[in-house]
């Protein structure tokens, strides 16, 4: 299952984080799952591109 969009990601995604990292999500999400071919081992690469950039962001901050 790929994601097109942004508006196909589930809600729980939708609803926590901006777009930017909706953005992030799904990239990752789609290329994990062509690499491991099994969604949930995807939607935790995914996670983990997110939590990446969130920590790079802020690192920029301080």
């Amino acid at each position: 299952m790929l994601y097109k969009s942004n508006q196909d990601l589930p809600f729980e995604i939708r609803s926590v984080f901006s777009e930017t990292y909706q953005e992030i999500y799904r990239v990752a999400f789609n290329s994990a799952i062509h690499w491991y071919g099994e969604a949930s081992q995807a939607h935790r690469v995914a996670l983990s591109a997110v939590k990446t950039q969130t920590a790079k962001h802020m690192s920029g901050l301080v």
